[in-house]
């Protein structure tokens, strides 16, 4: 259902437990058979095959996530015109992820909250370069990159905006000035690697940014493996005083020349006992954490559920 609490007041130290997020959308997409070999990824099903993302929503819904993350990480209006598509056509795409979450949530009888992405430059770029960060670019010239598509999708009504898999300050502090005035409230989650943001900047000046920004109801990490979240869960609550979220990945490496994942898993639904105990108030995975972990995840959490 629709909530009737904004997700901020969910993430209160007074609430039952974490909020538990959904999965990676691609590797469920990819379950269902789905071809995400383009430069636009998930996204392209937003116009090709929607029918999809709302079935990959309904799973993390089945499996007891209360927050689904929609399918814009890769959406962009530059990536769209690539396309053929002009600005109506991708601001009309960019709205159906959020209603596709929405649908999807409404589906059953408890509150589950819809989070439009709000991917990195670097992902408009197909090329991986949102795992290296200083594109060059200045705050100023990504906040106009990021601020279009910031107002297609809050003109969706979502219930908060994902600022996520960000890779340096830069493009945090432009993201922060692209919502600025929306009247959205937000989370900032950074892609990290050992005890830095990818572009080797440390943590604890990362997470500084969103102390004191009223519209920031949490920050933390995504996309990462499981063990640099750990370490970074606590710091993030020590120096933003904000609730955390964490929502890492399943563990396992890329091989890019391959296009193939290698490696064993070792994302651990165990691990949000120390998540939370450190201030974690939104916990799921990213990719390759699929509705198998979120289910356990959800148990763990909401043990009489």
């Amino acid at each position: 259902m629709k909530p009737v609490r904004p997700l901020g007041a969910a993430l209160g130290t007074d609430a039952p437990g974490p909020v538990v997020l959904d999965g990676g959308l691609s590797n469920q997409l990819e379950a269902q058979g789905c071809d995400l070999s383009d430069a636009l990824w998930s996204a392209r099903l937003l116009a090709d095959g929607p029918q999809q993302i709302a079935a990959a929503h309904a799973a993390y819904v089945r499996a007891g996530a209360q927050v689904l993350i929609t399918a814009s990480y890769q959406a962009t209006f530059e990536g769209f015109a690539r396309r053929g598509l002009g600005p109506g056509k991708a601001a009309e795409l960019l709205g159906r992820s959020v209603e596709l979450a929405r649908a999807a949530g409404e589906s059953v009888d408890r509150e589950v909250w819809v989070a439009a992405s709000v991917g990195p430059y670097g992902a408009m770029l197909a090329d991986g370069s949102e795992y290296r960060g200083r594109y060059g670019l200045s705050v100023r010239e990504l906040e106009h990159f990021h601020r279009p598509r910031v107002e297609a999708l809050v003109a969706a009504a979502p219930d908060v905006l994902a600022l996520e898999t960000v890779p340096d300050t830069d493009e945090a502090e432009a993201l922060l000035r692209a919502v600025e005035g929306t009247g959205m409230p937000v989370w900032l989650s950074y892609s990290i690697a050992g005890g830095g943001t990818r572009a080797g900047q440390p943590l604890d000046a990362a997470f500084a940014l969103a102390a004191g920004n009223d519209q920031v109801i949490a920050v933390g990490v995504n996309c990462c493996e499981p063990r640099d979240a750990d370490a970074a869960v606590e710091l993030a609550a020590s120096v933003s005083g904000k609730p955390v979220v964490v929502y890492p990945n399943s563990g396992e490496r890329w091989d890019a020349e391959a296009r193939r994942w290698s490696g064993g898993g070792t994302y651990d639904p165990e691990r949000v006992r120390e998540w939370r105990a450190s201030g974690a108030r939104l916990v799921g995975g990213c990719c390759r954490v699929g509705p198998g972990e979120i289910a356990e995840l959800a148990r763990l959490v909401r043990p009489v559920a």
